[in-house]
């Protein structure tokens, strides 16, 4: 009886270890082995499961895991419903071609290809610049294309990766890119460079956006030998809003580009991959060859028509909703957190906890659990779920499901929390 009452008493994270174990083990087990919150740990973290205590009357969820959670809104789905449709391997869904003519035109490009996701847009891409088993692609070592897309290219195309050292604005030093190229083809000893890959804005990195001076030179240098330039895109429309410029103005410098609908965008399913026309002739083989050839495919293609004529010009609101959680950060009375602002551009914020006794582990698993107490100090429980990252720190992503309601709810249990750890350490002193 002693021990269930003292469980009133204990701070939230004490709570929380002692009702979700499991959880808690394995996130610090892999810390442990990694030796830092690990870049690829946030896709294994499960939803938590707990929603709090037990009588928890009202509890509101803010999920800043990903922009992937993103759901279609009414006017999608009446869209999908009322879809013209037909067989899109033949080249025959209205829909579909509609959706390409919109993105190839808006990229500044001469055609372009709808494809389920941007794992496989990638592929494509890879595999149909570089055309022989042995081509080489050279990519940053943080990118989502080497760490998170299972080595697909040297897999499934038989392209080797080497990479770049990946700096904090999601850039790469150009002399050592430019070293990267080899110059002894066809000495049997190498490998022939064939493609030079960048990521905009970069994931890892925080929702970095690539500078346009910096793509200009990646141009010049891939010009100078005979390489092409694709652009991992997934969010290349968050880059263009924050640059206030169109998103042709991006990829006049890049060859192809691979472009996430199922994110800030707010589609359902797909990808577009735009690039010259005998590149998407090429792309609509791989496209096949993978699988990926879907019959009609219009119902999914008019979400994709609503995500790039009338989503783009909202992501604007997910970047100020990121700035104004980062600010929030800096401003908590004790210095718990520590945000580079000027980091601070898109929808994806990164932030470090400056304090050795709260691992980003430990405070995603606070912020994600109705903690003892809470409803009382906010009137309802609040769970904000994200994740710990790379580099030992933590990642929140703002999307359309995300109001500023929502990120103020975030800010007072992101305050709520760092009240209970601090009043806990004093009590331990």
């Amino acid at each position: 009886m002693r021990s269930i009452m003292s469980l009133k008493t204990f701070s939230c994270r004490v709570l929380y270890k002692l009702l979700n174990p499991c959880i808690v083990a394995s996130i610090e087990r892999d810390a442990a082995v990694l030796g830092r919150s690990s870049a690829r740990g946030y896709y294994n973290a499960g939803k938590p499961r707990c929603p709090g205590p037990v009588g928890a009357a009202r509890v509101r969820v803010v999920d800043l895991r990903s922009d992937t959670v993103t759901k279609p809104g009414p006017a999608m789905r009446q869209a999908m419903a009322a879809a013209e449709v037909g067989d899109d391997v033949m080249g025959e869904d209205p829909t579909v071609n509609e959706l390409q003519k919109i993105a190839a035109d808006m990229f500044g490009m001469e055609a372009a290809l709808f494809v389920p996701t941007g794992t496989m847009s990638n592929l494509i891409a890879v595999m149909v610049h570089c055309r022989e088993r042995g081509d080489e692609m050279i990519v940053g070592d943080l990118s989502h294309l080497h760490i998170y897309e299972q080595g697909g290219s040297a897999q499934l195309a038989g392209v080797h990766a080497t990479t770049v050292t990946t700096l904090p604005n999601g850039t790469f030093d150009l002399e050592q890119l430019e070293s990267k190229i080899r110059h002894g083809y066809p000495d049997p000893h190498y490998p022939r460079s064939r493609l030079i890959c960048v990521e905009n804005t970069h994931n890892i990195q925080g929702g970095r956006v690539l500078p346009l001076s910096f793509l200009q030179e990646v141009r010049a240098l891939a010009d100078r030998y005979g390489l092409s330039v694709h652009m991992d895109g997934a969010r290349v429309m968050n880059a263009a809003v924050f640059q206030g410029v169109p998103p042709s103005t991006i990829l006049q410098h890049t060859d192809t580009v691979s472009v996430c609908l199922s994110k800030g965008l707010g589609a359902p399913v797909g990808t577009m991959l735009a690039g010259p026309q005998d590149f998407i002739a090429r792309a609509v083989r791989c496209r096949k060859a993978l699988g990926g050839g879907m019959r009609q495919a219009g119902i999914l293609a008019a979400a994709g028509k609503l995500s790039l004529l009338d989503m783009v010009r909202r992501l604007e609101e997910d970047h100020r909703n990121a700035k104004t959680f980062a600010q929030a950060l800096l401003d908590c009375d004790a210095p718990l957190f520590a945000v580079d602002m000027a980091a601070v551009e898109t929808n994806i914020l990164r932030f470090r906890l400056e304090e050795p006794g709260l691992s980003p582990s430990e405070f995603c698993a606070h912020m994600g659990q109705v903690c003892e107490g809470e409803e009382a100090a906010l009137g309802q429980g609040i769970q904000v779920l994200m994740y710990p990252h790379f580099g030992n720190s933590v990642r929140a992503v703002w999307h359309l499901g995300i109001s500023p309601e929502d990120t103020q709810l975030a800010i007072q249990k992101m305050q709520f929390v760092a009240s209970q750890y601090l009043n806990e350490k004093l009590r331990a002193q």
